[in-house]
């Protein structure tokens, strides 16, 4: 099908033909638009407004602090709806202990405050609005108890109500709040000046790249040689995001999607590469890893393409162990039972399938204490992303 894909990272952009796919390194002193016509024009004049797909990641996704009431319940499954709404979670709050929080300083993009079933009532108190007066955000959404809604909506401006995301019988409903979460993450991709005068050269919808990638997964075998079950790791620019099949998860509360993805926001190696290398000294195993690259701590001020490879195997290092029972986490994966790990996005570029294998064998070795080898599948011409980008009947 004669079709134009263009793919906008943090760092690079993308564009697929039938013949080939092309890479260029973004120029951040141009609107995006004019970087991509000065480089494709040619190309770009070839195809028709409805005949171009665009997908973009260039804004890194969005943030959220949750305030709940119980782990067990109501912190627990709004984590587990803005997880798999590609939404990254910067800090959850118990609402009883509010005042031993404090105050993230950075701009959080939406505030989910959940907690008890409809029958509850009386829950909510001042503490809680004078704790968001102290906060910077964005949005804000109230998915608990429908006897609090309209006291919240009271005294909590701009409030956002949808339905209770636990039921009577303590069930998760999901639905409601991750349609709302994710349409702030595709309004958040469109808000974006740049991304919007991409609708100048496209008739169809603008979708954030883990969407994509997320909706190829099903249809993965149709171009890899992957064997069940697998992960899915997307290292680039700004974040590495992880794409998992459900049955890798012990804890597995929502039933509707057959796969789910994890966004790091901070575990780039260009945009966020100061937050991957904190996350790097900040870990205990590292400094053997470089030793095992034959590397010192040095290599995080190097420049070269030497040190982008050491930092990209570090994000490979770091986003098993945070999956991993190692560090109790949210989401830990059965990372035993895995058979293929997929990579795709800039890492295929820098790294050689022997270099990614090797930080593979050193993290079972030494955080799993195993000599599980599961096989490494690089995507290196950035089909997983072709095969979603291009329309629904190009996966159905």
């Amino acid at each position: 099908m004669n079709r134009l894909l263009i793919d906008v990272g943090s760092t690079y952009f993308k564009v697929s033909t039938p013949e080939c796919i092309e890479q260029h390194f973004r120029d951040f002193n141009k609107d995006i638009l004019d970087d991509l016509k000065y480089k494709c024009q040619k190309t770009i004049e070839c195809y028709k407004k409805n005949d171009v797909y665009i997908c973009s990641s260039a804004n890194g996704g969005l943030s959220t602090l949750i305030i709940g009431l119980t782990n067990s319940f109501s912190l627990k499954y709004a984590k587990n709806i803005a997880f798999n709404s590609g939404i990254n979670i910067i800090e959850s709050v118990m609402y009883q202990n509010l005042l031993d929080y404090s105050i993230p300083s950075d701009l959080i993009d939406v505030v989910i405050i959940v907690g008890g079933i409809n029958s509850n009532r009386d829950i909510f108190k001042d503490d809680l609005y004078e704790y968001l007066e102290k906060l910077n955000y964005s949005n804000i959404v109230f998915v608990g108890c429908e006897n609090e809604a309209q006291k919240l909506e009271k005294n909590i401006q701009n409030l956002v109500i949808l339905p209770n995301i636990i039921d009577e019988k303590l069930h998760i409903i999901e639905e409601n709040l991750k349609v709302y979460l994710t349409n702030l993450y595709q309004q958040d991709i469109e808000g974006k000046e740049d991304i919007k005068n991409l609708y100048e050269i496209t008739a169809n919808q603008i979708y954030s790249t883990p969407y994509i990638v997320n909706k190829t997964l099903p249809f993965i075998h149709t171009k890899f040689g992957v064997v069940d079950p697998f992960i899915l790791i997307d290292i680039g620019g700004a974040t590495t995001d992880i794409h998992y099949s459900k049955d890798l998860v012990d804890d597995n509360i929502v039933t509707e999607n057959e796969y789910d993805r994890l966004v790091f926001k901070k575990l780039g190696v260009y945009k966020s590469k100061e937050s991957l290398i904190f996350a790097a000294q900040s870990n205990e195993f590292v400094y053997e890893l470089l030793a095992h690259l034959k590397v010192t701590e040095n290599i995080f001020s190097d420049e070269s393409q030497k040190g982008t490879k050491v930092l990209m195997q570090l994000a490979i290092f770091l986003v098993l162990t945070k999956m991993s029972y190692y560090k109790q986490s949210y989401i830990n994966l059965k990372l035993l039972s895995i058979n293929s790990i997929v990579f795709t996005g800039g890492i295929t570029k820098v790294l050689s399938a022997n270099e990614i294998e090797d930080i593979i064998s050193f993290f079972y070795k030494k955080i799993l204490n195993s000599q599980h080898n599961p096989m490494t599948v690089l995507d290196g011409n950035y089909d997983i992303w072709t095969i979603g980008a291009g329309g629904e009947e190009n996966v159905n």
